[in-house]
Order: C-alpha cells, then sequence, then structure tokens
C-alpha cells in the first residue's frame, strides 16, 4: 500500500535511484495504491549526468510493494521492498531495462513488449 510521501526505490535504469509518491492515479478520493496503479512521483535521489534530474515531477508505475498481493488462485506475493517503474505520458518506461522481480499482473498492462522475469 503505496500513499503519499511513501518512498520508492526505481526498479530501472532511467537514471532515478529513489522516489517519493505525491499523489495516485485515479479516482480523486483514493488513499492506497497497488502494484499495477500509476503515481505521480518527484525525484529524491539521482544519478549525476542523466536525464532525469533531482526534483523533477515525473510519472511512474508500481511494480514491487511490501504490503502483500493476493491473486485469485490463493497465491500471496510479498516483496522486500516499495519499488517503481518510471513510465513517459504514453505509459512507455523511459528505461530500457527493469530490475528486480516483477508480477505477472504487469505484463498485460504495462511491459507487454519487454521480456522481463516475471514471478
Amino acid at each position: 500500500m503505496i500513499q503519499s510521501q511513501t518512498h520508492l526505490n526505481v526498479a530501472d535504469n532511467s537514471g532515478a535511484r529513489e522516489l517519493m509518491c505525491i499523489r495516485i492515479i485515479g479516482a480523486s478520493n483514493r488513499q492506497y495504491a497497488r502494484i499495477g496503479d500509476v503515481i505521480v512521483a518527484v525525484i529524491k535521489e539521482a544519478i549525476p549526468n542523466m536525464p532525469l534530474e533531482r526534483s523533477e515531477v515525473i510519472r511512474a508505475v508500481i511494480v514491487r510493494t511490501r504490503k502483500e498481493l493476493k491473486r485469485d488462485n490463493g497465491i500471496i506475493i510479498r516483496y522486500d521492498d516499495n519499488a517503481a517503474v518510471i513510465i513517459d505520458q504514453e505509459g512507455n518506461p523511459k528505461g530500457t531495462r527493469i530490475f528486480g522481480a516483477i508480477a505477472r499482473e504487469l505484463r498485460q498492462n504495462f511491459f507487454s513488449f519487454i521480456d522481463i522475469r516475471l514471478v
């Protein structure tokens, strides 16, 4: 469960290292975001000499949460960290690689064209 002011790791090679969620895209009164939700975030830490800079406001999709995700078949998935992938306005990832495990549910919506390791 990601809410405003939550810090997230960046799971791609776009140039940012840490994000802070400032808004959840969707309903106006939504308090929490889960895996697969799009958020508005600000970059808190970035790699020097990369296209993305600190304090830049971007959109990202959540790929891992510490709060468990329960699938329809009863399997529960839990990760060690909160992580997101930076996307552009069309929903395409800005980075070329995605690091770490990605839930299978995300392949249908965001990452159908990228060959990634699924959990």
